[in-house]
């Protein structure tokens, strides 16, 4: 099962909706804190009814009502649902988001598998530090898929995922073997918005 990521509330605000928020920054934060003590203590019903009533006006809520429809926790599993909310909060540019989407779409969870429009959602997340992202777009390096093979970008993606806490990804650079030639850096992405944790 994968983690909850307890994040900073991220206003949608005027950038998205076009008018004011209907709440304040404090209520939206006290409530996204109460649906994290609910998904802490296992309600997962509860968690999910209270992010869902700030989705709108919250991008770390709307990712994580995402995730609960794509693991069916607190709520029915709605893969086509959770792909849409990833949808709406990765284009906002929440890079849990993007990597989240991006994993779907690999994995053709809500259709069939779709890594061409999984490739630059990883590469803003990956961009971001997202370790699964840099994870996955590595593999998409090492292969050729998507882009030209490049060893090289992928064994420093691998190398970047592991420090940022990706497990199988130490695994993943033993198995290459040493470079062979010197480090070319892994592509880049303009720098995301840090995102805040609580």
């Amino acid at each position: 099962m994968r983690k909850l990521l307890p994040i900073m509330p991220l206003l949608l605000g005027l950038a998205t909706s076009g008018c004011a928020s209907t709440q304040t920054g404090d209520k939206l934060k006290n409530a996204f804190e109460s649906g994290v003590a609910a998904y802490d203590a296992g309600d997962y019903p509860k968690a999910y009814k209270i992010w869902s009533t700030i989705d709108d006006d919250d991008l770390a809520a709307m990712r994580n009502v995402a995730m609960m429809r794509r693991q069916g926790l607190g709520t029915a599993k709605d893969p086509k649902g959770a792909e849409d909310m990833y949808m709406r909060a990765a284009e906002a540019g929440l890079p849990t988001a993007q990597a989240d989407l991006a994993d779907m779409l690999i994995r053709g969870e809500a259709g069939p598998p779709d890594p061409k429009h999984a490739l630059p959602l990883l590469e803003a997340a990956a961009a971001a530090n997202h370790p699964l992202a840099q994870y996955e777009l590595a593999q998409f390096y090492e292969v050729g898929q998507e882009v030209p093979q490049n060893m090289t970008v992928a064994r420093n993606l691998y190398a970047a995922a592991a420090s940022h806490g990706m497990k199988e990804a130490p695994a993943r650079l033993d198995q290459l073997g040493p470079a062979t030639a010197p480090a070319a850096p892994a592509p880049t992405a303009a720098p995301a918005e840090p995102v805040t944790a609580h």
